[in-house]
């Protein structure tokens, strides 16, 4: 009896600490998109001056470089984070404060990176500390950790199926935990999801990918999903290509914090002045390119992507950290909507492939791939973005490509 009375304490211990993860998500992504919107729309609409991305990027950088020189190089990798979770169980959570300001800088400069990675260590941080104080729950305990990272990708991601089975998928084999355990993992989950939700409608603010309509497209014209999934394994492969050029950079300015920053800096402000769609995360920028698409053209769609696949490493490699995912999406539906102009087939059925096989080989996990890109593209495509994401798992990244750390 006692047992049972523990267990279901600590499964309201688990919804009531997947609330709060909402909550710091909400609030998190609120005071970000507040910041952003006076630095990239009220501040420039107070006067004109043609070198504003150039010198807030640079400065911003300058700053970062003296907060991160006080502070550490914080916030870690989501694949760090993850893997300290998945060995230790838990995650320091010392920096907690210091490093939720390495996580939200960076963003509000217009960084090409996405808020996941700041926003697990916080999270992992904040349930190891919950943890510690809970320690009549030996085991359970244990997945505090895990348990907080799932909610928050479910959450900033808006899709709690992904946030539940990406940390659970690998190379191997995919091993689900006990009936349990599971129960706590989607507890945790859409309680979080839920509060963001809540208080989105309540109050506004929060973060989003734009939807994608796909008006569909005749039998035949799926033989062009092997062509479009190369040319999203092609894309992976600049990426790796690009990781490995910056980290090598990284490794010989490792010492040199502030100098790697404003490096960092001063490259996003020359790219954001010539090229504004690479700036920023690239969820709210994935409208504007379907929107736009054939007044861009095929051209500058390739290079766009080419170049925000660039900046995506260098900002991260530089010291102005945060996540991938998002920035490598916008890149999968820049590479799509030229994909689409090329053949002249659906755009969003060609943006759904060419992005599932680019997030499938750079993330290696097909299954968490598509319940990721559900959210961004009709249900109905699931099979054909399963197919690129899988061709793209079980096509390697060459060796020669790879970081030396990896």
């Amino acid at each position: 009896m006692k047992k049972v009375k523990n267990n279901i304490l600590f499964l309201f211990y688990t919804i009531l600490l997947g609330a709060i993860v909402g909550a710091i998500i909400w609030a998190f992504l609120k005071v970000m998109n507040l910041g952003i919107e006076f630095l990239w729309d009220y501040l420039p609409s107070q006067f004109s001056f043609p070198l504003y991305t150039l010198c807030v990027c640079t400065v911003g950088g300058l700053l970062i470089g003296l907060w991160k020189k006080k502070f550490g190089d914080y916030p870690e990798e989501l694949n760090v984070v993850m893997g300290q979770v998945k060995k230790t169980g838990r995650y320091p959570y010392h920096n907690v404060f210091s490093t939720l300001g390495s996580a939200l800088f960076p963003l509000l400069i217009g960084a090409s990176v996405g808020p996941e990675a700041g926003l697990t260590g916080v999270i992992a941080g904040l349930c190891s500390w919950v943890g510690d104080k809970l320690k009549r729950y030996k085991k359970e305990v244990e997945e505090l950790a895990a348990i907080g990272l799932s909610a928050t990708l479910g959450t900033i991601f808006r899709s709690p199926m992904f946030g539940f089975m990406e940390p659970l998928e690998s190379d191997e084999e995919t091993t689900l935990p006990k009936a349990s355990k599971i129960v706590l993992y989607l507890a945790a989950i859409l309680s979080s999801f839920g509060i963001f939700i809540l208080l989105n409608k309540l109050v506004g603010g929060g973060v989003g990918m734009e939807g994608v309509p796909s008006e569909g497209i005749e039998p035949v014209q799926y033989l062009y999903a092997i062509p479009m999934t190369l040319a999203g394994i092609l894309a992976g492969y600049l990426y790796f290509l690009f990781k490995k050029l910056t980290s090598s950079l990284k490794s010989g300015l490792q010492r040199f914090t502030v100098l790697r920053a404003v490096t960092g800096g001063l490259l996003l402000g020359v790219s954001g002045t010539f090229l504004p769609l690479t700036m920023f995360a690239g969820e709210h920028q994935i409208a504007e390119v379907t929107e736009t698409a054939a007044e861009i053209g095929v051209v500058m769609l390739l290079v766009i992507a080419a170049v925000k696949l660039l900046l995506t490493n260098i900002c991260i490699d530089s010291g102005l950290k945060g996540g991938h995912f998002f920035p490598v999406i916008f890149c999968g539906v820049c590479i799509g909507a030229a994909m689409s102009l090329l053949f002249g087939i659906d755009m969003g059925y060609c943006m759904a492939v060419v992005t599932a096989a680019l997030v499938g080989h750079t993330l290696k996990k097909p299954l968490a791939t598509v319940l990721l890109l559900m959210i961004v593209f009709p249900v109905r495509l699931i099979p054909v973005m399963l197919f690129a994401a899988a061709a793209a798992k079980f096509i390697p990244t060459p060796k020669a490509l790879l970081p030396a750390k990896e």
